[in-house]
């Protein structure tokens, strides 16, 4: 690895699995000290005994202030600052026109968005200048998908939030891009198919069909680019959505 967080303070909501996990160990391994937080105990001990290095676990749940409250005044307590905030929880379920719900609604929208601006409205205060925000997005942003609607909602707010964040912030020197991932092999999307693996493999050689490169892509290969837009190689690209899916949203 080439060091190129050394010394930052890098903050990753929902880094206890798929994605977030990833870019928690990419993040350490270039010299970060990395604040992890997740919802199960159990889960976030083992994932950071995984990651290793300078990994701090947080017990906290997005959707809660108290909790969002609780882990900025520990990090502000225990390392002053953050460098790198990856707001990447969140998640969603599938519910077709005619069935959908208040509560799939405000679950999804809660996750996704609501939870996201608290999290980076309460961070705020602690970033500095040259500091980056990454935003988890999804190329569900701009494709359609039957039963998929609410979700992809979600995430073309999230790409709308970071246009209207660099303007918010442009005295400040702090960056907000999004990171948009394709069909990324993760615990979210193997659970759409259950707990059988035939029927995690049949869906997974489905998604790999129609993306491009013929396979969809691990959670590793998001990390590398959430540790670009994390770093100063990305210090000129603000405001931007970053694709990582494949070309399947490209073409």
């Amino acid at each position: 690895m080439s060091d190129r967080l050394d010394g930052k303070i890098a903050v990753i909501t929902g880094g206890t699995t798929g994605i977030g996990l990833a870019a928690a160990k990419t993040f350490a391994a270039e010299g970060a000290h990395v604040y992890i937080t997740g919802r199960r105990a159990d889960v976030l001990k083992t994932a950071e005994q995984e990651i290793g290095g300078y990994v701090t676990g947080v017990l906290a749940d997005s959707t809660s202030n108290d909790d969002l409250d609780r882990l900025m005044a520990q990090i502000k307590s225990e390392a002053g600052r953050i460098d790198v905030l990856f707001a990447n929880a969140g998640g969603g379920t599938m519910l077709p026109l005619g069935q959908i719900t208040e509560e799939h609604i405000d679950d999804i929208f809660g996750r996704n968005v609501k939870a996201m601006i608290f999290t980076v409205q309460k961070a705020l205060p602690l970033m500095v200048r040259g500091s980056s925000i990454v935003l988890a997005g999804s190329s569900a942003s701009i494709e359609g998908a039957a039963a998929f609607s609410v979700y992809s909602a979600s995430k073309a707010a999230v790409r709308n939030l970071a246009r209207s964040w660099v303007l918010d912030l442009k005295d400040s020197g702090i960056r907000v891009n999004v990171l948009s991932p394709g069909p990324i092999r993760t615990p979210f999307l193997l659970d759409f198919a259950g707990n059988d693996p035939v029927q995690q493999k049949g869906m997974l050689d489905y998604l790999g069909t129609r993306v491009p490169l013929g396979r969809v892509g691990e959670p590793e290969e998001i990390a590398k680019v959430a540790l670009f837009l994390a770093s100063d190689d990305s210090s000129f690209v603000n405001g931007a959505e970053i694709f990582a899916d494949g070309g399947q949203a490209q073409v």
